[in-house]
């Protein structure tokens, strides 16, 4: 970082603090997000997967779990109590500014 970068972050750090010291509930205010790819994923539980065998059968072979190619991104927000808003991203939209102002 710049000087000038290193005094602008430093002074914006210190409005925040007097803001917050100001203000009581100033930290209740913020709202926050972030975004997460989410796999599709069809897991069987223990009891779907058995299967009754013989003696001298072989053990049938479990498979292991592997990530989907189904994906979808997940976009969250929330505030100091939890989760406000969650929304799935159409398939081929771009995450960027133009986006969230359209989400808010």
């Amino acid at each position: 970082m710049t000087p000038e970068q290193k005094d602008r972050r430093t002074a914006t750090c210190r409005d925040l603090i007097a803001t917050a010291d100001s203000d009581p509930d100033f930290f209740k205010k913020i709202v926050t997000g972030d975004e997460t790819w989410c796999y599709a994923c069809d897991r069987t539980t223990k009891r779907q997967s058995a299967a009754w065998v013989g003696e001298t059968s072989p053990r049938p072979k479990k498979m292991r779990f592997q990530k989907s190619r189904v994906k979808t991104m997940l976009v969250i927000f929330f505030d100091w109590q939890g989760v406000i808003h969650i929304e799935f991203v159409p398939k081929g939209e771009t995450i960027n500014a133009v986006y969230y102002k359209g989400v808010m």
